[in-house]
């Protein structure tokens, strides 16, 4: 077993893909009989340090936060601090890259998604990012697709490996709540599900609803930078406001009901920012066929076209109003779709599957550190 040190900005409570999917590794990781200690950024100015599900979470005091960023100057001293056999960065988070320059451990570095909309903030890190990406012994790309296309990736191509995200099978959904929805939103639905953002593109969605005659758009998932109620506004100004229901953020259970009773899972992104769109696997494992945009990253490579959904350009309302409209005219077709899309989820993107994989990467990764560099 290993000594592990995970290191990113947040940790769940705080939600978002990278948040879960480091929750999934940890704890994967700590069952598996690794120590595995997180190091990220406390929510304020009160550090936290404690033990959840066998996994150690150091959380560094917040001091302010910069383009999203938390700025920490504790966490560069906690990393010092550590002593583990390796350490898993999960970029983007440039405080994080200083914070390694204060460390020796082998270094495994997840590259979740290139840094899209910041562009000053990017011409600043990037020798941050380069030395990281440098000393990396290992650099993970969730799919081939993002290593090919990533400026950053290509230059450092033999040191990159490909692991898709994992995630566990979902647990059935509650038959009364399911009964409900069905009432509440007749079929049929194409639903939505994650956190307001604007490179998610959901206005796209609701312009795509606006262009067929039939069938509702149910959107989940708490406002981050665009707001619900503009979504609402926006319905209303397209005259289909009773056809499209912005839900805000709901708990797991109706999540769970509102795959059940939906038609078509719609990932409307319009940005790199969206590098794999993990949401795609649980709608997937749901059963349902996906509509995603070709955005040259991983989104066209959990959802296969033609197979188990439809990939359509992005940021163009009237392919995606064709693409969901073929699937509600269809439901033969959709179902066959959502069936091969979770016979794929659950042999490709499983989470045991996943802890297989990094924890190849991470034996790679020590055996090669070990080993002096010959020039």
């Amino acid at each position: 077993s290993m000594r592990i040190l995970q290191l990113y900005k947040d940790y769940p409570p705080v939600q978002g893909g990278i948040e879960g999917h480091l929750q999934l590794l940890s704890e994967g990781l700590a069952a598996r009989g690794h120590r595995v200690t997180v190091l990220y950024v406390a929510l304020g100015r009160q550090g936290r340090h404690e033990w959840r599900n066998g996994v150690e979470l150091i959380a560094a005091p917040r001091l302010l936060t910069l383009a999203r960023a938390p700025i920490s100057p504790a966490l560069l001293w906690h990393a010092m601090r550590c002593r583990p056999d390796l350490i898993h960065f999960h970029h983007p988070y440039p405080i994080g890259d200083l914070a390694l320059l204060a460390t020796r451990a082998p270094l495994v570095v997840t590259y979740h998604s290139d840094i899209v909309r910041q562009r000053v903030l990017g011409m600043l890190t990037a020798p941050l990012i380069n030395h990281t990406l440098r000393r990396a012994t290992r650099i993970i790309a969730t799919s081939p697709a993002l290593a090919q296309s990533s400026p950053w990736l290509t230059r450092h191509y033999q040191r990159v490996r490909i692991v898709p995200f994992g995630l566990p099978p979902l647990p059935l959904p509650d038959p009364a709540l399911v009964a409900a929805l069905r009432r509440r939103f007749p079929a049929p639905n194409a639903l939505f599900v994650g956190r307001l953002r604007y490179y998610k593109g959901v206005d796209r969605l609701i312009r795509a609803i606006a262009l067929i005659p039939r069938g509702h758009a149910i959107i989940a998932g708490g406002d981050a930078t665009v707001r619900g109620s503009d979504l609402v506004r926006l319905a209303t100004e397209l005259g289909v406001s009773e056809r499209v229901h912005v839900l805000g953020a709901v708990d797991d259970a109706t999540l769970r009901a509102l795959y059940a009773i939906a038609d078509v899972f719609v990932l409307p992104s319009v940005a790199r920012s969206e590098a794999f769109g993990i949401v795609q696997i649980e709608a997937q494992m749901a059963g349902l066929p996906v509509i995603c945009t070709e955005l040259g990253t991983g989104t066209s490579y959990v959802t296969l076209h033609g197979r188990t959904g439809i990939v359509v350009p992005p940021d163009d309302p009237p392919a995606l109003a064709r693409a969901i409209a073929e699937l509600f005219a269809d439901p033969s077709r959709a179902r066959a779709m959502g069936l091969a899309g979770r016979e794929r989820a659950m042999a490709e993107f499983g989470l045991a599957r996943m802890l297989d994989r990094i924890e190849t990467v991470y034996a790679e990764a020590l055996s090669q550190s070990s080993t002096p560099h010959r020039r």
